[in-house]
C-alpha cells in the first residue's frame, strides 16, 4: 500500500446527508406455551402458538405485512398422524375487527368472565377457563386480518391492498395457505368459523380457496351477513324495513312493550306471526310507495304499532319505514333509555331523551373494556408474546377506509353457492340471535333462500336460533347451546370423509 503524498491536494469528499437506513429487525419466531383445560370431565393438554406470519409479494420478494395469530393444538395420542384432527380457522368481522370476540368469548379454552346474561362486570376483569371451548372438537387458529389486533402492513401505503373485500380474501386466503404449509396441516379436515363480516369473509373464502385446492368440510356462520342489500337503510331499498321487523318485535317482547295478547305468548310463537306478515303483506305495502290507499295505510300503521311497541303517530311520521337507530332510541324513550344495536337486550342511558338517535350502543360499550384488557393481559402473561404494538380490538380506521369493490351492495352469497356446487361435501351451520339488530336473523334467511340452491345443496345448510344478540355467546345459556350445536355439526360434516 502506497502512502499518500501529504503535499498533493486530495479531492474533497462529499458528505452524504441521506439518513442511514437501519435494517428491519427480523420478525421473532412464534412463541409456544403449554396449557391444560377441563372439558366434560376430561383434562385436555394443548400447545398454544402465538406470533405473526409474513405476507410476501412474490414478484418483488418483499414482505408487505405480518398477520397475528393464536393457534391451539390438542396433544395427539402417540402414533396418531399430525394431520388427523380437524382444524378450524376463526375470525370476526367489522370490517376492522380482530378475532378477540370469538377467541375469548366462545371458541377458545379461555374466556372473559361477564355476567351470566352478558352484561359488563365491574373492573378489574378476569379470564376463566371455558368449558364450552371447541378445542375438544378441533384444533383452532384465530386470525387477525391486517390492520386489526397486532397485524400490520409494513408500510402505511400498503394498507389499501388489504382493506377491501377482494384484498381481504386474498390476504386471509394466503395466510391459511401459509399456515397449512408451515405447520403440516394440508391433510387435516378443514373448517372456517366467522362472525358478522367474518361470515362475509368465510363465504368468500370458501369460493376463493376451493379453486386453489383448499376445500372445507364445513363453515360455521355466526350472526351472518352475506348480502348487504338486506341491511342498508337507503332511499329506494325497502328490503331492510321488512327484514328487521321480527327483530324489532323480539326486542319489544323482551322489554315488555307489546300488547298483552302477544306479550304473554312464547317468543317463537309471536315471531311466527310477525314473520308471515312482514314477508308478505308488509313487503307489498312498501312496494306500493305513494300509491297506497289511506285505509290500507292506517291498517299497516296499526299492525306496525302492534308488532313494535311504538306509538302509531310515530310510525306514521316514519312513512311506515322504521330505521334501526330510530327504533333503538324510540322504544324506551318514555323511560329515558335506549336499546343496543349489537344486542337489543342491553339498555343505554343518554343525556337527553329528545334526540333522534342513541348516543352510543350499550351492547358495544359493555364488551370493549373487558375484552381489550383481557386480551392484552393474556397474550403477554399467559402466552408469553411481547410487543409494544397497540392491540386493535376494533379499528375504526380500517372500517372507514374499507373499499367495497363489488358495487353498492357487497354480496358473497354467490361465492358460497359456487363453493357448495364445487364441493358437494361441504356443510354450513348458521347461528342467529333473536336480539341481533346488526345482522337480523330474517335478513340471513332471506339471503339463504335467494341463492338458487338445488335441494341437495339446501340440505347441507342447517340453522339455529338463540335468545341472545349479535355476540350470542355472551349469554351463558346460549354459549352452552352453541357448543352443543357446533359439536353435532362438526361430527356430521366429518361423516364420509376420506
Amino acid at each position: 500500500m502506497t502512502e499518500e503524498n501529504p503535499r498533493v491536494e486530495q479531492p474533497e469528499q462529499k458528505k452524504d446527508d441521506t439518513p442511514e437506513k437501519k435494517p428491519t429487525p427480523p420478525e421473532p419466531a412464534p412463541v409456544e406455551t403449554r396449557h391444560t383445560v377441563a372439558v366434560d370431565g376430561r383434562t385436555l393438554s394443548y400447545t398454544v402458538t402465538t406470533g405473526r406470519l409474513p405476507l410476501t409479494n412474490e414478484e418483488k420478494g418483499e414482505v408487505e405485512a405480518h398477520v397475528f395469530f393464536v393457534a391451539y393444538t390438542l396433544d395427539r395420542p402417540e402414533g396418531a398422524p399430525a394431520g388427523a384432527r380437524p382444524l378450524t380457522f376463526v375470525f370476526n368481522g367489522g370490517p376492522g375487527s380482530s378475532s378477540v370476540w370469538l377467541h375469548l368469548g366462545a371458541v377458545g379454552p379461555r374466556r372473559v368472565l361477564m355476567q351470566d346474561e352478558g352484561w359488563m362486570p365491574a373492573p378489574p376483569y378476569r379470564l376463566v377457563d371455558n368449558p364450552h371451548t371447541w378445542l375438544d372438537l378441533t384444533d383452532l387458529v384465530f386470525i387477525d386480518p391486517v390492520g386489526t389486533g397486532f397485524s400490520r402492513a409494513v408500510k402505511p401505503e400498503l394498507n389499501k391492498q388489504y382493506w377491501s373485500l377482494h384484498g381481504d380474501l386474498q390476504a386471509v386466503g394466503e395466510f391459511i395457505r401459509l399456515y397449512l404449509t408451515r405447520y403440516g396441516r394440508w391433510a387435516s379436515p378443514l373448517f372456517l368459523a366467522g362472525e358478522s363480516y367474518g361470515t362475509t369473509r368465510a363465504a368468500g373464502l370458501a369460493g376463493h380457496l376451493v379453486d386453489r385446492g383448499i376445500a372445507f368440510n364445513g363453515i360455521v356462520l355466526i350472526s351472518t351477513t352475506l348480502n348487504f342489500q338486506t341491511l342498508e337503510f337507503e332511499q329506494g331499498n325497502d328490503l331492510p324495513y321488512a327484514l328487521f321487523l321480527p327483530t324489532y318485535t323480539a326486542t319489544a317482547w323482551y322489554h315488555r312493550k307489546l300488547p298483552a295478547d302477544l306479550q304473554e305468548k312464547p317468543l317463537r310463537a309471536v315471531l311466527d306471526e310477525v314473520e308471515a306478515w312482514a314477508g308478505s303483506e308488509y313487503l307489498i305495502v312498501l312496494a306500493k310507495g305513494d300509491r297506497l290507499a289511506e285505509s290500507e295505510r292506517q291498517a299497516v300503521i296499526r299492525k306496525l304499532a302492534r308488532y313494535t311497541g311504538l306509538e302509531p303517530r310515530y310510525i306514521e311520521g316514519t312513512r311506515l319505514r322504521i330505521e334501526i337507530m330510530r327504533f333503538c332510541k324510540e322504544l324506551l324513550r318514555d323511560e329515558g333509555r335506549t336499546v343496543g344495536r349489537l344486542d337489543s337486550r342491553f339498555r343505554g342511558l343518554d343525556a337527553l331523551a329528545v334526540t333522534e338517535r342513541p348516543e352510543f350502543d350499550p351492547s358495544y360499550t359493555a364488551i370493549v373494556p373487558p375484552y381489550t384488557a383481557m386480551l392484552n393481559d393474556y397474550v403477554r402473561r399467559e402466552l408469553g408474546y411481547e410487543t409494544d404494538l397497540e392491540y386493535q380490538t376494533l379499528s375504526f380506521k380500517v372500517n372507514a377506509e374499507w373499499q367495497w369493490d363489488q358495487g353498492k351492495y357487497a354480496d358473497t352469497s354467490e361465492a358460497l353457492r359456487g363453493a357448495l356446487a364445487r364441493n358437494p361435501y361441504m356443510k354450513v351451520f348458521v347461528a342467529a340471535g333473536y336480539y341481533d339488530l346488526a345482522t337480523p336473523y330474517t335478513a340471513t334467511y332471506y339471503t339463504l333462500s335467494h341463492m338458487n340452491l338445488a335441494p341437495e345443496q339446501r340440505a347441507n345448510i342447517q340453522t339455529a336460533e338463540y335468545e341472545a344478540g349479535h355476540m350470542l355467546y355472551l349469554d351463558l345459556k346460549s354459549l352452552a347451546r352453541l357448543k352443543t350445536d357446533v359439536a353435532g355439526f362438526i361430527a356430521g360434516a366429518l361423516i364420509g370423509q376420506g
